[in-house]
């Protein structure tokens, strides 16, 4: 296994719906076996209770608030017109032949194509850079995000793709070294942002955020929903820690 299956695994091992059910299963095994019936009631415990903080949102939704808060949504590009560059981060493929390409790439990697072609709209003459290898796929998800910006209008000219990069480091190096010294508006989704500045700062490539994808929102109204757990807190849960994982982890091998 290389080391970037590895990372994967590991990184799923630590979400937090894997660990409560780990929890709950270890718990019940314990009563069921008739070992331990306290301690075993004790885990169950803490998971049914770690479930349902999850599903209101209660651990998470705060962290994730700041993380997608450190860098202000970018209107207007207008006023940037020296930038050249408008670089999207690839978010999630599945490359599944019976489906059309917006079937295809998750609902992230569809915003953040979305919020790169307004942007790149909004700069005369610049290029739409679309990053993504073939993680776990048949082909690299570039080519399904430059699918996607072609049926919205862009022309193939002015699209470039980076269709070799596996994770956020490597298409910092891989992005650095498409654009020379130029600086670009970078997008990804709101909480992978600050990882993915740091990442790119350090392969000395300026950027400029042009966040979407926000998990975290203000409803303005009272809406009953609000009221029940839902899969969407968890959804949310899981990015939080991801990112913070990440962050953990590049910190650690000195990339950010």
């Amino acid at each position: 296994m290389d080391l970037f299956v590895l990372k994967r695994v590991l990184g799923n091992l630590t979400q937090p719906l894997p660990l409560a059910l780990l929890l709950l299963l270890a718990g019940l095994g314990l009563q069921l076996s008739g070992r331990r019936r306290a301690a075993g009631a004790l885990l169950a415990a803490i998971a049914a209770a770690l479930l349902l903080a999850l599903g209101y949102g209660w651990l998470c939704d705060g962290g994730l608030r700041e993380l997608e808060s450190r860098h202000p949504p970018l209107a207007d590009a207008g006023p940037h017109r020296g930038i050249k560059w408008v670089v999207v981060l690839g978010g999630g493929l599945v490359s599944d032949p019976a489906l059309p390409v917006t079937g295809q790439l998750t609902e992230g990697s569809q915003l953040r194509v979305i919020e790169g072609i307004r942007l790149y709209r909004q700069l005369a003459g610049a290029k739409l850079l679309l990053s993504g290898g073939p993680v776990f796929n048949d082909v690299p998800e570039s080519r399904a995000m430059a699918g996607l910006a072609v049926s919205l209008g862009v022309p193939g000219g002015d699209i470039v793709q980076d269709s070799v990069a596996l994770d956020t480091e490597a298409e910092a190096r891989v992005v650095a070294r498409m654009v020379g010294g130029d600086s670009v508006i970078l997008v990804t989704s709101a909480a992978h942002m600050p990882r993915s500045v740091a990442l790119f700062a350090r392969a000395g490539v300026s950027c400029l955020p042009g966040p979407a994808n926000h998990l975290v929102r203000r409803p303005p109204r009272f809406n009953p929903d609000r009221l029940f757990p839902g899969s969407g807190a968890f959804r949310r849960a899981e990015v939080f820690l991801h990112e913070r994982i990440g962050m953990a982890w590049s910190k650690l091998r000195g990339r950010a």
